[in-house]
């Protein structure tokens, strides 16, 4: 029961969409400019980098908001089960939010928040990564793509003592589909070689 109610509180906090309402504060509907996506990457092409910040962070907020009720409030003996499946809730939530005609962001600063408050080491171990690839590559999906895909090796490494290691494990490869699935148009284009870098209009 505790993971239908974590992946369902997290679902309905994911699908605050900060990026669309901040959006038409500002008189804009952010989903039909630039790559069209309701997330912080296109609200720093679009709107530029204080209103990427505030959705950035709003983002995070949300995600961290739905770990902490789930994992540390409601069922602080689930950890990190609860709080994986709060964040995944999350994730879907922002991608497909109910109250936005399904149609949200790529989950990646909702990922993000939800990790840094299932285990501090494995947040600060993938925005590491995230970081040292971006300045690298100027790429935000690739590195976005490498941030969630080193979740299930890191939950594994933390957790490989823990009687539900499996269960651990298929949650934090879970958040890396979804990433994958989410930005299947980015891996397309990085294959072919044509994907937009950090700075570019495309």
């Amino acid at each position: 029961m505790y993971r239908l109610i974590a992946l369902g509180l997290g679902y309905l906090l994911g699908g605050i969409q900060t990026a669309i309402l901040y959006g038409r504060f500002k008189g804009i509907e952010i989903r039909e400019h630039g790559s069209g996506n309701a997330g912080a990457t296109n609200t720093l092409r679009v709107l530029g980098k204080k209103a990427a910040l505030i959705v950035f962070l709003g983002d995070i907020l949300k995600a961290v908001l739905a770990v902490i009720i789930a994992s540390w409030l409601l069922f602080p003996q689930m950890t990190p089960l609860a709080g994986l499946y709060a964040g995944i809730g999350a994730i879907i939530g922002h991608s497909y939010p109910l109250f936005f005609k399904f149609k949200g962001g790529k989950g990646i600063a909702v990922t993000v928040g939800a990790i840094y408050f299932i285990d501090m080491r494995i947040g600060l171990i993938v925005s590491l990564i995230f970081i040292v690839s971006a300045w690298l590559t100027r790429i935000v999906s690739l590195s976005s793509l490498l941030l969630t895909g080193f979740i299930p090796v890191l939950l594994y490494v933390f957790y490989k003592g823990a009687p539900n290691i499996v269960e651990i494990v298929v949650l934090g490869a879970v958040i890396a589909a979804i990433t994958a699935y989410r930005h299947k148009a980015n891996i397309i284009r990085l294959m072919n070689g044509t994907e937009a870098k950090l700075g570019s209009k495309k």
